[in-house]
């Protein structure tokens, strides 16, 4: 009877997929969730349905209208109570329940990162570990800059043996984290499984000895121990490149390589062979985001040399022309590259940055509204939205970012620092001297050498101890 249940549940899956993939293709999305998330509690094996759910939980998460700082808390708030039953149902070892209202919880926002977190946790606890893959991946393809979500990504691809993959992942972690040592090792020890389960090596052999003494191929185990440190000099650094370059050679079409080989000659501060070797890459990748990041960043790199080389021979006037340009060219590149990704909002935010210091405020608002939906930018976005608000005048609204911007900032950092004292600013200069009052005593309370707060504080309190006089 089990069999014949599991054989009729499959067959009205595979109905229910079909007619939310029809009405996906058709941008119904609500009722192609619908659809589709009741053929997954089905059929939890089926992958494909998942697969244009998530497509579909995301399309809709992203055609959702801009929240206010207040409407993305109560979204969270909204989600808490799921996020809370699923954690109960897991710890109490109700895995299979908890996996569906893991799925349910997604549905409310597919890229909250804890929510996702948790799926991916209870999905391979369910021994669905191919769903919390499809899902990381996901979140991967929507913000392909979150280091923390391609580090998941590549441990899930290690655990389901697909070395190719989590090498790629961790790859293009360490390009952004090059001095991670716990990234470098995952690095180191996923091309080691895939060197050894595609040269066919003797599985039963493992666990005896050291790594190095098990692998047949001692000049391949010595690569692999270069690559594993931060920094390549000398006869380490020609053994790599001749190592990407062979790579290249046989995979002409693989990222990571080019990526890899630019990373070692940005080491050795050969930032034309790096550029080249990026350029290389952008004929076949002609669509890649963080290829353009990373080739905007060598050529970054590149003019600082130049400039610092200036500088270093007494040739002030030369750098501070070379800086003109280097300034120029960032801005150019941006303006280019939120043209080529839309949907980048990492982009946004930096060219937001550079119009409100360039005092283009509307040019500014503009792009730091569309940034602030990216869960990473969002405080900082705030922060900028509001100092571009002062620059036209209009106080009252950059208080209102300003005091959004806060609410997300629980600990006294930098950040926190930074929006008390412009709030502490614009209350003042409003005429609210106890609220401005606040906000710099949280300031000086916490770093009395920040901008000039003491001397704010030490005017402040002549001024209270004036009025007690009075």
């Amino acid at each position: 009877m089990a069999e014949e249940t599991s054989e009729h549940n499959v067959q009205l899956a595979q109905t229910l997929f079909n007619k939310g993939f029809a009405t996906f293709e058709r941008g119904n999305l609500d009722i192609a969730i619908d659809l589709l998330l009741r053929a997954v509690e089905l059929s939890p094996g089926f992958t494909r349905a998942r697969r244009f759910l998530r497509a579909a939980e995301i399309q809709k998460f992203k055609k959702a209208p801009l929240r206010s700082g207040l409407l993305t808390k109560l979204g969270e708030l909204t989600c808490l109570p799921g996020y809370l039953k699923v954690t109960m149902l897991f710890h109490a070892g109700k895995v299979d329940r908890a996996f569906f209202e893991a799925e349910k919880l997604l549905k409310h926002n597919p890229l909250q990162r804890k929510s996702v977190y948790l799926f991916a946790d209870v999905a391979e606890a369910a021994g669905q570990i191919d769903a919390a893959i499809l899902t990381l991946e996901a979140v991967s393809e929507y913000d392909p800059q979150d280091m923390d979500v391609e580090k998941r990504l590549g441990d899930a691809y290690m655990k389901t043996e697909n070395y190719g993959k989590a090498r790629d992942s961790y790859s293009k972690v360490l390009a952004e984290r090059p001095m991670s040592a716990d990234v470098l090792k995952l690095l180191k020890d996923a091309e080691a499984q895939y060197s050894m389960k595609s040269g066919g090596w003797d599985e039963a052999t493992a666990g005896q000895g050291k790594f190095t003494d098990r692998i047949e191929n001692q000049e391949q185990a010595k690569k692999l121990d270069i690559q594993a440190k931060g920094q390549v000099v000398g006869s380490d650094a020609d053994i790599m490149i001749n190592e990407w370059r062979s790579k290249i050679a046989l995979e002409p079409n693989n990222l990571n390589y080019y990526r890899a080989l630019a990373r070692v000659f940005l080491q050795l501060k050969r930032y034309s062979d790096a550029i080249a070797t990026l350029e290389s890459a952008r004929a076949f990748a002609t669509a890649d985001p963080e290829l353009d990041r990373a080739l905007t960043e060598a050529r970054v790199r590149e003019y600082t040399a130049r400039i610092e080389a200036l500088r270093a021979g007494n040739d002030p006037a030369a750098a501070d022309k070379l800086e003109q340009e280097k300034d120029q060219f960032v801005f150019d590149d941006l303006v280019v590259r939120v043209k080529n990704y839309p949907n980048e909002l990492r982009l946004r935010y930096e060219l937001g940055i550079i119009y409100c210091q360039r005092e283009l405020y509307d040019e500014a608002i503009q792009q730091l509204q569309l940034a602030q939906r990216s869960p990473k930018e969002r405080s900082d976005a705030l922060y900028y939205l509001a100092r571009s608000f002062r620059g036209k005048g209009q106080n009252d609204i950059a208080l209102m970012q300003l005091e959004t911007a806060l609410d997300l900032l629980p600990i006294m950092d930098d950040n926190r620092k930074k929006v008390l004292f412009d709030l502490g600013e614009i209350y003042e200069a409003s005429g609210d001297q106890e609220k401005a009052f606040n906000c710099y005593r949280e300031v000086y309370s916490a770093d009395i050498g920040y901008l000039d707060i003491s001397a704010k504080m030490e005017r402040m309190f002549k001024q209270r101890q004036q009025a007690k006089t009075a």
